[in-house]
This record gives structure tokens, sequence and C-alpha cells, in this order.
């Protein structure tokens, strides 16, 4: 695969054979995918584009970043959720675990 991004067409369902990894990606094209990140961030998102570093273009997308804090006065836990909704993302690929 080049350095480009693939794009996600309309009706791609004729190339369904899986050979390697990212054919699973391909697959996805043009349909909802959820997204880890590290620094526990995880996204929703309709998949447009990839390329061969998992650098993806992803739209509608739904982003949730949990927050642990942790009071060493008292050693309890506190974990907070932040959720943010972005028309447009793209994704470095260097950031995604799965």
């Amino acid at each position: 695969m080049s350095d480009t991004l693939v794009a996600g067409t309309a009706g791609n369902a004729g190339a369904s054979m899986v050979e390697e990894p990212l054919d699973l990606v391909r697959l996805s094209l043009d349909e909802r995918i959820y997204v880890k990140l590290r620094g526990d961030r995880e996204l929703r998102g309709r998949l447009h584009a990839y390329d061969q570093h998992l650098n993806m273009v992803l739209g509608d997308v739904e982003e949730t970043i949990t927050i642990v804090e942790v009071n060493e006065q008292t050693n309890t836990q506190s974990v907070h959720t932040v959720n943010r909704k972005v028309p447009m993302l793209f994704v470095r690929g260097d950031g995604v675990i799965l």
C-alpha cells in the first residue's frame, strides 16, 4: 500500500476477502467504528479514509475522555468523563491502540 489515504465509497461489498489486518479496516469504510486511543480517549465515528499507518479521517465523531484524579491525602480516586462531538476529525495512527 502506498502513502496515500484510502477513501471509502458506497458499495464496497464486492471486495470482502480478508488477507491481512488492514483488510478489516478496509471493510469498515463508510461504517461507524470504535477507536481506542492513548491517554484514555475513545472515538466513535464514521470511517471516511485511512492509510497503512492507521491515520484515519472520521466524520460525525463522538469523543470520550476519561480523567482519573487521585487524592493523595485520602488515597481515593474520582473518575470523570468529558464528551464532545466533532463533525470531522483526523486521527494520527500512532495514537491508536484498538
